[in-house]
């Protein structure tokens, strides 16, 4: 994956190995920023429904990605 596309970088291990093989943008896009609202929620119900939509679909990711934070 080109990171430099998206103009971010995965911070957590969690996000970085589910990127590792993926290749759709939207995808990308969609992880990079659960990680980024897990990192610090910004407010607005399109944001909020958007981060439950992605949690649904990647509930596995979702509580890896809790638990890597929590622990820092």
């Amino acid at each position: 994956m080109q990171f430099g596309q998206t103009q971010q970088q995965p911070i957590t291990s969690a996000v970085r190995a589910v990127l590792d093989g993926v290749r759709d943008m939207a995808t990308i896009a969609d992880l990079l920023f659960l990680e980024r609202w897990e990192m610090q929620p910004s407010p607005g119900m399109g944001n909020v429904l958007r981060v439950a939509q992605i949690r649904r679909a990647n509930p596995q990711l979702a509580a890896a990605l809790r638990a890597e934070l929590a622990s820092r």
